[in-house]
Formats: C-alpha cells, sequence, structure tokens
C-alpha cells in the first residue's frame, strides 16, 4: 500500500541529524519482483570486482565475497540509513585508474596498503568539500578538457585491462560484450516499438548478457558450474585479520603522496556523477508532483566519506571505491518512478527493494554456484561498459579538434603513465595549446545533454511515446 505521505512532501522516515532512517515494509512499500531481480544484478556486477582483491591483495575466494557483502552492506546503507535520493553504486570510472595504481605495487599487504591510502585521500576529499561546501566551485575550476581527459583515461585503461583477458574466454567474452553494448547503445534496437519484449530485454541487459555468456561458455568448454547446496559463513575475523588497516599497517606518507593524483581524479569522476544523478532527477521532478525528492550535496558528501571509511574497518578497503551512483540502475528506476505512484510509491521504494535482497542471496551455495564462474565476466562486462559509456561521455564533453586531440593525449598518458602524469602534463598541455579561457569558443557540451545520452539508454518509452 503507498505510504501515508502528503502530497509534494518528502518520503517519511526516522530523522537522525542530517541523516533519515527509512524501514522497509515500515516506511518503504515490499515489492519482490524488483528485491529479486536487483539481488541478482547486484551479485553479479557487484561482486565483479571479487577477481581483483584476489589479485591484487592474494587473498582466497572466501575473504574477497565476504568483502562484497560488506561492500552490499554499506551500498544499501546509503538509501535506507542515511536517507540519500540516489542509487547507490560505486565509482565504476574510477576502477581502470585504480588499476593502473596498483599495477606498481606487489600483490598482497603493500597493495592493500596502497588501496587505503586511495581510499583515505577519496574520504578525506569527500569530508573537505562537504564540510566547505567547496565541491561545487572546485568542479567549475577545473577545465572541462581536463575533465574529459581524465575520463578517457579512465575508457583508455578500461579496454586496455580487457585486451589482456579476452585470450582466455574469447567466446564467452565477446558473446557478452556484443549482446550488452547492442541492448544498451544500439540505434536500431532503441528505434524498435516499444513492446513489452523489448522492455523487459532491455531493462535486464546486463542479466540477459550473463545468460547468453553462460550458454556460450558452458557449450565452448570455457565456462565450468559446480552447483552445491549449503551455506555460505562469512569469515569475517580472517578477512579483517587479513586486510584491516590495524592488521597489515597504514601506508606510508610516500605511499599517500603517490596517491594524491589519482584520489583528486577520482573525486573529479564521482562529483560529475552527483551532477548526472541531479539532471535524472529533475526529469522525475517533472513528472511526479506527489514527492519532493531532498537533493543534499553536503549530505552527499558526508554519506560517501562514511561509507569508505566504514568499509575500511569493518572489512578492509575496495578496489571500487564507494560512490553515489549507479546510472544504469538510476535511469531504470527513475523511468518506472516516472509512470506514477501506482506502479512507484516512492523514489525510495526502487532504490531500497532494488539492494535489499543481495547479501541474503549471496550467502546462498547454489547462487554462488551459478554466479562463481561468472564474475570475470561480470568484471569484464563492467569494464568494457565502463569504457564505452566515458569514452562518448569525454568526447561529448568538448567540441574542436584541438579538445578532442587533448582530451585523447591525457588519457593515453593517464592509462600508461598513470595519474599523476595524466593531470601534470595534461595542465601543462592545457595551458600551452589552449591558454586561459581557451575552452569558451569551444562552447562545450552542457552537463544537460550529456546526460540526455545516458537517459536515452533506458529501454522504457519517453512520456511523449506513453502519451
Amino acid at each position: 500500500m503507498p505510504s501515508q505521505r502528503p502530497h509534494g512532501a518528502v518520503h517519511p522516515g526516522i530523522r537522525w541529524g542530517r541523516f533519515t532512517l527509512r524501514i522497509p515494509g515500515i516506511h518503504v512499500d515490499l515489492t519482490p519482483s524488483t528485491q529479486l531481480q536487483g539481488g541478482l544484478l547486484l551479485l553479479a556486477t557487484g561482486g565483479a570486482t571479487a577477481p581483483l582483491l584476489m589479485q591484487y591483495f592474494g587473498v582466497s575466494f572466501e575473504i574477497a565475497w565476504t568483502v562484497m557483502l560488506v561492500m552490499f552492506f554499506w551500498v544499501f546503507a546509503q538509501t535506507f540509513l542515511f536517507g540519500d535520493v540516489y542509487s547507490a553504486g560505486g565509482i565504476a570510472a574510477g576502477l581502470p585508474l585504480t588499476i593502473i595504481f596498483l599495477n606498481d605495487f606487489s600483490p598482497g599487504p603493500e597493495a592493500i596498503r596502497a588501496m587505503i591510502a586511495v581510499t583515505l585521500v577519496v574520504s578525506f576529499l569527500f569530508l573537505f568539500f562537504g564540510i566547505t561546501r567547496l565541491g561545487e566551485r572546485f568542479n567549475r575550476l577545473v577545465p572541462a578538457t581536463l575533465k574529459a581527459g581524465i575520463i578517457m583515461g579512465a575508457a583508455v585503461a578500461a579496454f586496455q585491462s580487457e585486451l589482456d583477458r579476452l585470450e582466455s574466454m574469447p567466446l564467452t567474452l565477446v558473446t557478452a560484450w556484443v549482446v550488452v553494448l547492442a541492448l544498451m547503445f544500439s540505434t536500431p534496437f532503441a528505434r524498435l516499438p516499444n513492446s513489452r519484449l523489448k522492455m523487459l530485454v532491455g531493462a535486464n541487459a546486463l542479466l540477459v548478457a550473463f545468460m547468453a555468456a553462460g550458454v556460450v561458455g558452458l557449450i565452448s568448454g570455457e565456462l565450468r558450474f559446480d552447483i552445491q547446496w549449503g551455506l555460505f559463513v562469512p569469515p569475517l575475523r580472517e578477512t579483517l585479520d587479513t586486510l584491516a588497516p590495524w592488521s597489515v599497517g597504514l601506508p606510508s606518507w610516500g605511499v599517500i603522496v603517490s596517491a594524491l593524483p589519482i584520489g583528486v581524479m577520482i573525486y573529479v569522476l564521482a562529483f560529475g556523477d552527483l551532477l548526472v544523478a541531479d539532471t535524472l532527477l529533475k526529469g522525475a521532478d517533472k513528472a511526479r508532483g506527489d514527492e519532493k525528492l531532498d537533493i543534499d550535496h553536503t549530505r552527499s558528501h558526508y554519506v560517501l566519506a562514511i561509507r569508505n571509511l566504514a568499509q575500511l574497518v569493518t572489512a578492509g578497503p575496495l578496489v571500487m571505491l564507494h560512490g553515489p551512483i549507479w546510472t544504469g540502475v538510476q535511469v531504470f528506476l527513475i523511468e518506472r518512478y516516472k509512470q506514477g505512484r501506482h506502479v512507484m510509491d516512492s523514489l525510495f521504494t526502487g532504490t531500497t527493494n532494488f539492494y535489499l535482497l543481495a547479501i541474503p542471496l549471496g550467502l546462498l551455495i547454489p547462487v554462488l554456484g551459478l554466479i562463481m564462474p561468472m564474475l570475470p565476466v561480470a568484471l569484464s562486462v563492467t569494464l568494457v561498459l565502463t569504457g564505452f559509456a566515458c569514452a562518448y561521455v569525454a568526447m561529448a564533453m568538448v567540441q574542436g579538434n584541438i579538445e578532442r586531440g587533448l582530451v585523447l593525449t591525457i588519457g593515453m598518458l593517464t592509462a600508461v603513465m598513470g595519474p599523476a602524469w595524466g593531470i601534470g602534463a595534461g595542465i601543462l598541455l592545457y595551458f600551452l595549446m589552449l591558454g586561459r579561457g581557451g575552452e569558451q569558443a569551444a562552447e562545450p557540451v552542457a552537463e544537460e545533454d550529456v546526460t540526455e545520452s545516458l537517459e536515452s539508454e533506458s529501454t522504457y518509452p519517453s512520456e511523449e511515446a506513453r502519451a
């Protein structure tokens, strides 16, 4: 049943300081279909970084999966515990940059301390810009060409990492790439009539890609599934003994200083995610006057700092840091939300239910038997989608051949030489080739225009089409 919310009011909950607790089943309706779809999708895509934890931190699958389960809790906490309106996720565009950074450290304690340094730097930036409220001003100070170069660096690094992985399971990975890119970015597919089948397939593009890759991998022998009964018992104590800062030690000041460039890059990407989310929510506000969507960037900064620091002390660092938005899920839920209160009472109904079942499902051994062989595929799809989206967003942010050339140059330097080289050489090249105010003539594409391309990925019909 819809909640008793006055028309045009913020969705009710329990206020505590700047945050709001909304308890599933009390403040937010329960929708089992959303729970099942969201839980499986979060396990497959969110758990995709488990192989990276095993590779760089030198830990077992059991420890890596425990870290993922704790991550799912703090992702869920953004909605139900802190009351932020965004569909929480990771800073996906920062993942390729993090991989570049970790490649300079030996797997094991050295890489763990390096990732702790990145987490501390990014968390400090969230806190600093949240307290001072200077985030928007800092974001405006960074020229669009430099921001686009950072994003292009993530794109190049993402594709670079997947070329190395392709040799191990070519048929499976190519199948997953083709299916997910065709469903999410294909112009012919988008032009098809908005039938129920198209809605179903497009809204579950990642799951469809995983299923297709699973079938091809099983037939080709590139994948093997081992389904067993039982429950997974997370080794929390062993995880903390292996990954917690007090177990491996804090990073040296030298490592923290080396993490500053990538920390700044990741913060710029995260703030860009906030702006994208705000633009998406403007469309939801126009369609639904019955609920006020409470957007508070200061609160969001605090939440992101808390989530990353809490992850660090409850299970150790992540390779992909906690971020404000899972763009694909945000678009999917907003488009359903736009259809009216009879479809989704509140936007919190969608975000809360989407994340609710991830941890319970992740404790079932049969589910793990299906997911474990697919984790490399999920990671590959995540990075390819990140690379593809980052590439076209980066190019859409600038106009003119000089700016586009700079974007690619900064991106290549970042991916090949590292974040410090990307920022340093990027700033130098920017002033040498464009000078101060050089972008004014270029008239870069507005944030809203970039976000429209993200909204167009949704397979739900537009307001005009529904009319």
